[in-house]
C-alpha cells in the first residue's frame, strides 16, 4: 500500500468531524420534537396519501379512456378515408397530377369534419402525393422527418405512431398517424395525418388544479402533451426530473398498468415529496402521468396549522444547537481543512503545495509529517520524469540509428529515411494531426524501410531496372519491415506506415491492395513523403529532378495512387515555404 493510500481514508474522513460534532448536538436537542412531528406527520399522510392517490387513479384512468377513444375514432376516420380512395380507385395511382383534384377535395373533407386533424396527405409509392389543411404545419423539420419515418414504416404494411412532435410558436403537442394504402399485397402509398393533441390538452388544463399535475408522457420518458408548454415541450425527456417516469420506462412495453407510488423532485431547486400515480395506454405506447406535492395536499387538509408549533420549536433549538456546534468544530476542523486543500493540490499535482502546521499537538504533526512526505514525492517525480525523458531519448537515438544503417545499404538512398520522416511531419503538421499521432508519424516514416534489412543486396543495390522477379522481391520488405518491428510493443502503433506506405487508394499498390479509407493516414502521408525524395535524388535507374516537376508528378496522381487531401497539404507547405528539399539526412 502506497503513502497516498494510506492517507486517502484519513483525508476523506477528517472534514466530517465538523459534521460529526454538529449532528451530534442537534440529535440530542431535536430527538424528543422530532418524534413528535414524524407522528403527526405519518398520521396526516396517511390519510392525505389515500385520498389523493384515489383521486389521481381516476382522473389517470379517466384521461386514458378519453385518449383510447380519441385514438380509435382517429384511426377509424383515416380507414374509412382510405377506404373511399379505394372505391374511387385512386390508390393505385395516388400520386397522378390527374388525380390531385379529387384526392385533395376528399382529404378536405376529412380536414373539414374533424378540427384535430391540422394537416393530412396521400402519397404514393415516389412520395409525391397531395395533402390537405394547414401546409404551414408540415414547415416544420421535425414533422417532416417524423413523415419520412412514417413513409418508411408504411412500406412493411405497418401502422405508425409518431414520437411526441411540437408545433407552432406556442410548441403545441400533436402527433403523426399514418395507414400504408396497399393492393391486395402490394404497397401502393400512404396515407398519414398530422393530428393535434389540443382536445386532450383541454382535459389536462380542467384536471390539473389546486397543485396537481396531469400530463402525459410516452414509454421513453418524453412530453407528449403537458399543460405547462412554457417550461415541457413534446418530446422533452423528463425521466431523470421525475422518478416516477423512470419507474414507468422500466414497465414490460405493450403492458396495462396503473400504479401509485410516493417521491422525491426538484422544484425551482427544491426538493418536493411528491405523490404520483401513472396509468397506461399500451395502444399509443403512452401513460397519462398525475403528480402532486404532499405540500400542497397538507395545504389544503389544514395540516400545515396542526404541525406549525412544533417546527418552530424545532428551528430555534436547531438554530441553538447549530451555533454552539459550529464554535466548538470550527477550531477542530479548520487545520484539517487546510490538510485536506494540500492533499488535493499535491493529487493535482502542484507537488511545491504545504500545510499549514497549526491547531492540535496531534494535528500539527501529521501536517509536518504530510509536509515531508510531499517533499518527497516532488523529489522522486522529478526522478521519475529524467529517467522518462532519458529513456525516451534512447529510444528515438536506436530508431534513428536503425534509419540510419538501412540507408547506408544503398549509397544513393543516405539520409532517404530522415528526408521522409521531415517531409511527412511537416505534412502532418499541415494537416493538424495530434501532438501523439506526429510523434507516431515521425518514427514511422524513419523505419519504414526498414524490411529492406531483409532483401538480397544484389536487388537492393542493382544499378539497372528490376526484373518482375527482382521487383517481387523487392514488394516484400513491407511486410518484412513490419515483421521486424511487430515484437516491440512500443511501435505498434507505428506499424501501418511501415506495412502499407506502398499501398495506393485505388486499390492497385502492394502488399494488400488496399484502396481509400482502408489505408491508415499515417501510411498515405509517408507514401506521398517517399515519393516526393525518391523523385528529388539521385537514383541509379534515375537523376534527381526539380521540386516542380516532382509536385506536378505527384498532382497528377493525386486522386489514383495518393490520397487528395495529403496532396493538397503538400501543396500548402511547398508554396509556403515550410517544406525544401533536404540533400542530406535530417534530425528529427
Amino acid at each position: 500500500m502506497t503513502t497516498n493510500e494510506k492517507t486517502r481514508p484519513h483525508a476523506r474522513w477528517r472534514p466530517r468531524i465538523f459534521y460529526v460534532v454538529l449532528f451530534a448536538l442537534l440529535f440530542i436537542s431535536l430527538l424528543p420534537i422530532y418524534v413528535y412531528h414524524r407522528r403527526v406527520m405519518t398520521l396526516s399522510q396517511e390519510k392525505l396519501g389515500d385520498t389523493e392517490r384515489l383521486a389521481q387513479t381516476e382522473v389517470t384512468r379517466s384521461i386514458v379512456e378519453q385518449i383510447q377513444l380519441f385514438q380509435a375514432s382517429l384511426r377509424q376516420q383515416l380507414i374509412g378515408e382510405r377506404q373511399i380512395l379505394a372505391l374511387a380507385g385512386l390508390i393505385a395511382n395516388i400520386g397522378d397530377d390527374k388525380n390531385k383534384s379529387q384526392v385533395t377535395t376528399l382529404l378536405e373533407s376529412l380536414v373539414e369534419s374533424n378540427p384535430n386533424i391540422l394537416y393530412i396527405t396521400a402519397v404514393g409509392q415516389s412520395v409525391k402525393g397531395w395533402g390537405a389543411g394547414d401546409a404551414r404545419v408540415m414547415e416544420d423539420d421535425f414533422l417532416r422527418k417524423a413523415m419520412q419515418r412514417a413513409f418508411f414504416t408504411t412500406q412493411q404494411r405497418a401502422e405508425f405512431y409518431s414520437d411526441p412532435l411540437a408545433y407552432g410558436t406556442d410548441t403545441r403537442p400533436a402527433f403523426i398517424m399514418a395507414l400504408p394504402l396497399t393492393e391486395g399485397e402490394e404497397f401502393k402509398g400512404m396515407l398519414a395525418a398530422v393530428i393535434s393533441l389540443d382536445r386532450i390538452m383541454d382535459r389536462l388544463n380542467e384536471t390539473s388544479v389546486r397543485g396537481r399535475e396531469v400530463y402525459v408522457v410516452d414509454r421513453n420518458g418524453r412530453i407528449v402533451a403537458h399543460p405547462n408548454t412554457r417550461k415541457y415541450v413534446p418530446g422533452q425527456d423528463v425521466s431523470t426530473a421525475v422518478p416516477l417516469v423512470t419507474r414507468l420506462k422500466a414497465l414490460e412495453e405493450k403492458r396495462r398498468a396503473t400504479e401509485t407510488a410516493p417521491f422525491f423532485m426538484t422544484i425551482d431547486g427544491k426538493s418536493e415529496e411528491m405523490i404520483g400515480t401513472y396509468s397506461t395506454l399500451p395502444q399509443m405506447n403512452w401513460a397519462v402521468v398525475a403528480q402532486r406535492s404532499l405540500d400542497d395536499a397538507r395545504k389544503d387538509a389544514g395540516v400545515e396549522e396542526l404541525t406549525k408549533q412544533a417546527v418552530f420549536v424545532a428551528v430555534v433549538v436547531a438554530v441553538l444547537a447549530l451555533v454552539v456546534g459550529a464554535w466548538s468544530a470550527f477550531g477542530i476542523s479548520r487545520p484539517i481543512r487546510g490538510l485536506a486543500e494540500s492533499t488535493q493540490a499535491i493529487s493535482r499535482g502542484d507537488f511545491k503545495q504545504r500545510a499549514k502546521v497549526g491547531g492540535a499537538a496531534e494535528i500539527s504533526e501529521l501536517a509536518e509529517t504530510f509536509n515531508k512526505m510531499a517533499g518527497d514525492i516532488e523529489a522522486f517525480i522529478a526522478q521519475l520524469k529524467q529517467a522518462a525523458e532519458e529513456n525516451r531519448e534512447l529510444f528515438l537515438g536506436s530508431i534513428r540509428m536503425l534509419a540510419a544503417a538501412i540507408d547506408e545499404k544503398d549509397p544513393y538512398t543516405r539520409g532517404h529515411s530522415g528526408r521522409v520522416a521531415k517531409y511527412s511531419s511537416i505534412i502532418g503538421e499541415q494537416l493538424a494531426l495530434s501532438e501523439q499521432d506526429l510523434d507516431q508519424l515521425r518514427i514511422s516514416a524513419l523505419l519504414h524501410d526498414v524490411g529492406k534489412i531483409g532483401v538480397d543486396d544484389r536487388v537492393l543495390k542493382k544499378p539497372g531496372t528490376l526484373t518482375p522477379e527482382e521487383f517481387d522481391l523487392m514488394k516484400q520488405h513491407p511486410v518484412k519491415g513490419a515483421n521486424i518491428m511487430r515484437p516491440v510493443a512500443q511501435l505498434r502503433e507505428m506499424l501501418p506506415g511501415i506495412e502499407l506506405h506502398h499501398e495506393h487508394m485505388d486499390g492497385r499498390g502492394y502488399p494488400y491492395g488496399l484502396k481509400g479509407d482502408q489505408i491508415p493516414m499515417m501510411a498515405r502521408i509517408i507514401a506521398v513523403a517517399d515519393t516526393l525524395d525518391a523523385m528529388t535524388t539521385n537514383r541509379p535507374y534515375q537523376t534527381a529532378r526539380d521540386l516542380g516537376f516532382a509536385m506536378e508528378q505527384i498532382r497528377k496522381l493525386g486522386n489514383s495512387k495518393f490520397d487528395p487531401n495529403v496532396v493538397g497539404a503538400l501543396d500548402a507547405v511547398v508554396a509556403s515555404g515550410k517544406l525544401r528539399l533536404s540533400p542530406t539526412l535530417v534530425e528529427v
